[in-house]
């Protein structure tokens, strides 16, 4: 994804406690008028949540249209991380600022965004979008042949997590791992994680996984507590298909995260492919060695 060449439209994506983000967007606001930026909010829905202060400041989510230049997060690592979630589909970039989370892995101080020095940079073109790999994942009937999916499309940012949970008592996964296609090792314990390397400084290291640089295009698979000295944490190029399969599950407690957030739950019978999100290896040499269909197209019809 290519920067864009000026920033005059910005849309605003707002969670944290009303006075820090009030706060946070009226010295947005005050800065982005000087320097002439259009600011995207939405009274209606910000009303809805009570986010409308006294004086008129308006906090709130907007949907985002292709004329959007840039995406503004006010919170912390989890507002960004699903800000990321929704966004990527639209390609637009997000500048997350820190108001109100406390790691701030993923956001900029609100202290030195405050400055017209940022604001000169984004309107001059002086800045550069840096990529993030994601990861997508569906689940899938137990049958390999079955390739057409049961759930939607979950995105992560950081990692996906296949785990049981429940109320009541801690539960042990038993789960099967396949990579493109291969049986790899039957992991007995908390569950696995699967992580980009944004997400390896996350969930990902607290289960003694691997560190990876953002700048990296690869996934880590990181199993949690698991109940064998063996068991150990491994990385993979991106390209890598990853299944995996509850072996027993008799309560029913299997669940797919994302980025910490419950995406569904996992019946018996049915397995979790995750991979980078839109990734292809053909694909990517189409496009990097202009082979047949990358700069002309033809229509076929056995692709129908």
């Amino acid at each position: 994804m290519s920067a864009p060449a000026k920033v005059r439209t910005v849309t605003v994506l707002t969670h944290g406690r009303a006075g820090q983000t009030a706060e946070a967007v009226r010295a947005l606001r005050l800065v982005a008028e000087r320097m002439g930026a259009s600011l995207r909010f939405d009274p209606e829905e910000s009303g809805k949540h009570g986010l409308v202060n006294d004086d008129g400041c308006v906090m709130c989510n907007v949907p985002v249209s292709d004329d959007v230049d840039l995406c503004i997060v006010l919170g912390g690592d989890g507002t960004a991380l699903s800000a990321a979630r929704n966004l990527a589909a639209d390609k637009i970039p997000i500048l997350a600022v820190n108001v109100g989370g406390h790691l701030g892995f993923l956001t900029e101080s609100s202290e030195e965004f405050s400055t017209e020095t940022v604001w000169d940079r984004l309107s001059d073109d002086r800045f550069a979008v840096q990529r993030r790999m994601m990861l997508q994942a569906s689940i899938f009937e137990g049958n390999r042949t079955n390739l057409e999916p049961v759930s939607d499309r979950y995105l992560a940012l950081n990692e996906m997590c296949v785990k049981p949970a429940s109320a009541d008592r801690m539960v042990t996964s038993i789960l099967e791992m396949e990579i493109d296609g291969e049986v790899v090792d039957q992991y007995q314990g908390d569950g696995l994680i699967v992580a980009t390397p944004t997400g390896s400084t996350c969930y990902n290291l607290a289960a003694n996984g691997p560190i990876i640089h953002p700048g990296m295009d690869a996934i880590a698979v990181t199993p949690i507590c698991a109940l064998s000295l063996s068991s150990r944490a491994i990385i993979l190029p991106p390209g890598s298909v990853v299944s995996i399969w509850p072996l027993v599950d008799r309560d029913i407690n299997t669940k797919l995260w994302m980025d910490g957030v419950l995406a569904t739950s996992i019946w018996p019978g049915q397995r979790v492919i995750i991979l980078r999100e839109n990734y292809s290896y053909y694909q990517t040499l189409r496009e990097k060695l202009q082979w047949a269909g990358a700069r002309i197209h033809y229509s076929n019809n056995h692709r129908n």
